[in-house]
C-alpha cells in the first residue's frame, strides 16, 4: 500500500515538472517583446535588465514601460506596476500554507513568486508536487524570461510588433492548458466566473492593476468560503 502511494507522489511530482518546463517556455520566450517594447520604450539595455532581474514580474514591467512610453512620469509608472505587483502578496498568502517553506526558502520564494509560479504549484495535490511545481516553474522562468529580456534589447525594434511572432498567444495557451483541468468542479467553476465578472466590472472604472487586484481578492474570497463549507458538508 505504501509503495502504491510513494508511486502515486512520484508520478504527480513528473507531472508537475512536466508543467513546470511547459510554461517556463511559453512564458520565457515572451520575455523577448519586454525587452524589444522597453527599449523602444526609451530604456536602455541596463535598466531593462535591471527591471527584469529585480522586479521580475511581467505585468509590473509591461506596465510600467507602457506608461514611460506613453510620456507618463516616473511616479504614475512605479505607482500603476506597483498596484500590479501587489498581487504577488496575495499569492503568498496562499502558498505558504501550501509549500511549508523554512525561512531561509522564503527570501528566495518571494523573489519567484510570480502568476506561473503560483499557478502550477496550487495546481497540484502533494506537497512534494507544488514545491516541485513552484520551484521548477519560477526557476525556469527566471532564467528564460531574463534571457530572452537580453535578445529582445538588443534586437530592439528590428523585432517588430512582438505579437506577430504569437508570443503572447503562446504564454495564454499554457495558462489556458493549465487552468483547463481544474474547471470541473462547480466550486473552481463559479470562483472563476466572480473574478471574470469583478474584473470585467472594474477595467472602465479604475485605474490600470486594481481589476487585477480586485479579481485575485475574489478568487481568494470565493475558494476559502468554499473550503470552509465542504467540511460541515461532509461531516
Amino acid at each position: 500500500m505504501q509503495d502504491a502511494v510513494e508511486a502515486a507522489v512520484e508520478d504527480e511530482v513528473r507531472g508537475a515538472v512536466r508543467q513546470a518546463v511547459s510554461v517556463s517556455v511559453a512564458t520565457g520566450l515572451y520575455g523577448v517583446s519586454f525587452g524589444a517594447l522597453s527599449v523602444v520604450a526609451g530604456l536602455d539595455v541596463a535598466q531593462t535588465m535591471a527591471l527584469s532581474l529585480l522586479m521580475f514580474s511581467g505585468g509590473s514591467q509591461f506596465a510600467l514601460v507602457g506608461v514611460v512610453g506613453a510620456g507618463g512620469t516616473a511616479a504614475a509608472a512605479i505607482t500603476t506596476a506597483g498596484l500590479l505587483g501587489v498581487r504577488n502578496s496575495l499569492y503568498g498568502a496562499q502558498l505558504g500554507p501550501l509549500l511549508a517553506l523554512r525561512a531561509w526558502q522564503k527570501v528566495l520564494g518571494a523573489q519567484l513568486t510570480i502568476d506561473e509560479s503560483a499557478a502550477v504549484a496550487t495546481a497540484q495535490r502533494s506537497r512534494r508536487a507544488a514545491r516541485a511545481g513552484f520551484w521548477l516553474t519560477g526557476a525556469g522562468v527566471f532564467v528564460l524570461w531574463n534571457l530572452m529580456t537580453l535578445v529582445g534589447a538588443l534586437a530592439g525594434d528590428a523585432l517588430g510588433d512582438p505579437r506577430t511572432w504569437g508570443l503572447d498567444a503562446a504564454a495564454g495557451a499554457a495558462f489556458l492548458a493549465l487552468l483547463w483541468p481544474r474547471l470541473a468542479t462547480r466550486a473552481v467553476q463559479l470562483t472563476v466566473a466572480a473574478a471574470v465578472v469583478v474584473s470585467v466590472v472594474l477595467i472602465p472604472l479604475v485605474p490600470p492593476g486594481l481589476p487585477v487586484l480586485a479579481a485575485a481578492a475574489t478568487a481568494i474570497v470565493v475558494g476559502q468560503v468554499d473550503a470552509r463549507r465542504r467540511p460541515r458538508k461532509e461531516s
